[in-house]
């Protein structure tokens, strides 16, 4: 996989449901955070079948802590990283899954680069690191594989083990690595100052999150379309100021 300094690291102002909902909690501080991660659960029942084909009832338990990025004018996610815990009766399943746009080369894989504070505030700042950083660094890098690609994007994943996640909790954030074809490496910066107090804390309300995240696309899409308007409006303009070159009758 690629290095930090090999990749085109991408500085995205874009909109998530997570940060809408707390840009209004903070409206008063006047401050936006950054990469919000917000804690998703739902407890449910699911219908299956045992070792003797008996129909059964298992109970499942779901919690996803997630951030992500939109972009403000195509509505497409940018990026999108969430820890996933499972549990279906006793059985438990976790697992760290990024989302990338289409276009993912996928054998190389994607990357998450763990950063310890120092090293962040430079990445942050797109100050270049020293060679003992980047080597430092190499030990801090954790790989995932491409499981699946649909409409939202390419998803890859790895297990998510206690040493991970601890050392998840005490980074300051992360580079997301992928490689996107045509523009080569691309690096993500992900913050992870709410992810630790996010996994902690009571779960959001996933009908007021879903609510949120609709009203924010629904946003984005009336934008879209006054955008598509006004670029229509000025060509049609152009057209008028053109002379006539057609053939004369």
């Amino acid at each position: 996989m690629v290095l930090i300094g090999e990749a085109l690291l991408l500085n995205e102002v874009s909109p998530s449901p997570a940060s809408a909902q707390a840009k209004k909690a903070d409206a008063t501080q006047g401050k936006v955070p950054e990469d919000t991660w917000v804690k998703l659960c739902d407890k449910r029942q699911a219908k299956a079948k045992d070792k003797d084909g008996k129909e059964v009832t298992k109970n499942v338990n779901e919690c996803i802590t997630l951030t992500e990025r939109i972009h403000p004018h195509s509505g497409i996610t940018l990026m999108q990283a969430k820890y996933h815990e499972l549990k279906i009766d006793s059985e438990e399943r976790k697992a760290f899954e990024v989302t990338v746009p289409l276009g993912a080369v996928l054998p190389y894989g994607a990357a998450i680069t763990l950063l310890p504070n120092d090293i962040w505030q430079k990445v942050e700042k797109n100050e270049k690191l020293e060679k003992a950083e980047e080597e430092k660094l190499k030990s801090s890098q954790w790989k995932l594989t491409y499981s699946i690609c649909g409409p939202a994007g390419c998803i890859a994943e790895m297990e998510a083990n206690a040493d991970f996640i601890s050392k998840l909790k005490s980074s300051a954030g992360f580079v997301l690595e992928s490689v996107q074809a045509p523009m080569g490496p691309i690096g993500h910066k992900v913050s992870l100052k709410t992810f630790s107090s996010a996994l902690a804390n009571a779960p959001t309300d996933t009908k007021k999150f879903a609510d949120a995240k609709n009203e924010m696309m629904k946003g984005i899409y009336e934008h879209r379309q006054q955008l598509l308007a006004e670029y229509k409006k000025k060509q049609e303009e152009l057209q008028k100021m053109q002379p006539n070159v057609g053939p004369k009758k």
